[in-house]
């Protein structure tokens, strides 16, 4: 299922009560959008989670949706709720109580990519912003609450994996001098967002593929880890983050030349992960 909003990959059939979404890997860029930055079309995408719907891609082969963002980060933010609205970046908005992630720029109409770039020359209209939320935020959630409904009335449970990639130098730079830097880090808004029997399962698979993994630091799941997980009413989230650098060329964005043999990996990754509840069909007899 295509729209301008994402792209929906349904399995033939659903066995899992598991949901993949990739919110930041949208990469259709309106030509008025690119003609009103300031950024060139290359450094406008350093805050794209470019190629993370590709890499989860084989969850339908397991029995599990994936959704995926067809407009860009830069563009908006669906890790935001639609109304962390940047009066510094859209006209006719009143200052609201601070709030770290519009004061750094990273409302849900973003005003800056990665390394703090101004994506804007001045302000947009307020018009602009409300139609942008009407015709990918509101879309975008209304089925990924549909699909996690539909898993807990199927299978009694949702498990949202919120996919996503993380700049190579923002995980060193949170990294203890002198110990390796986990490749994959786990939020679940410390126990928050999800049961803790789940966050195992979802890190044991990762870990059994040879990552190094880390829990809620320095990433904990923002908006839709907040929203959709609530474990004591059976609805998880497990927030992924993955190291750029072990699949793609950041300063290019362009996937690696070994970006199919990771891509393969994660595959097992997901297939394990898909397991999680998974329904199970008794064999027919011979």
């Amino acid at each position: 299922m295509h729209s301008e909003a994402f792209t929906l990959y349904h399995p033939a059939r659903r066995e899992t009560p598991v949901v993949f979404s990739s919110p930041h890997s949208g990469r259709v860029y309106p030509p008025a959008f690119l003609d009103g930055s300031v950024l060139d079309a290359q450094i406008i995408r350093s805050s794209e989670d470019a190629f993370v719907d590709d890499l989860f891609r084989s969850a339908t082969e397991y029995g599990a949706p994936l959704i995926a963002a067809n407009a860009p980060r830069a563009f908006i933010d669906l890790n935001r709720a639609a109304d962390e609205l940047d009066a510094a970046v859209i006209e006719g908005v009143a200052r609201s109580p601070h709030n770290p992630r519009v004061a750094s720029g990273l409302g849900v109409i973003p005003r800056v990519v990665s390394g703090g770039r101004a994506i804007y020359r001045g302000k947009m209209a307020l018009a602009e912003a409300e139609a942008r939320i009407r015709d990918h935020w509101h879309p975008y959630h209304a089925a990924l609450r549909s699909l996690t409904e539909d898993s807990h009335a199927q299978f009694g449970q949702s498990v949202l994996i919120d996919c996503h990639s993380m700049p190579h130098e923002a995980i060193e730079a949170h990294s203890r001098p002198g110990f390796p830097h986990p490749e994959v880090v786990l939020g679940d808004r410390f126990g928050a967002a999800a049961a803790r029997d789940v966050m195992d399962q979802v890190e044991a698979a990762f870990r059994r593929a040879g990552l190094r993994v880390s829990r809620n630091a320095p990433f904990a799941g923002a908006y839709i880890a907040q929203t959709y997980g609530r474990p004591s009413r059976g609805f998880h989230v497990v927030q992924v983050e993955i190291d750029r650098a072990l699949y793609m060329d950041e300063a290019r964005v362009e996937p690696r030349a070994d970006f199919e043999a990771f891509r393969t990996l994660i595959a097992g990754v997901v297939a394990e992960i898909a397991g999680i509840g998974r329904l199970q069909v008794p064999l027919a007899a011979e």
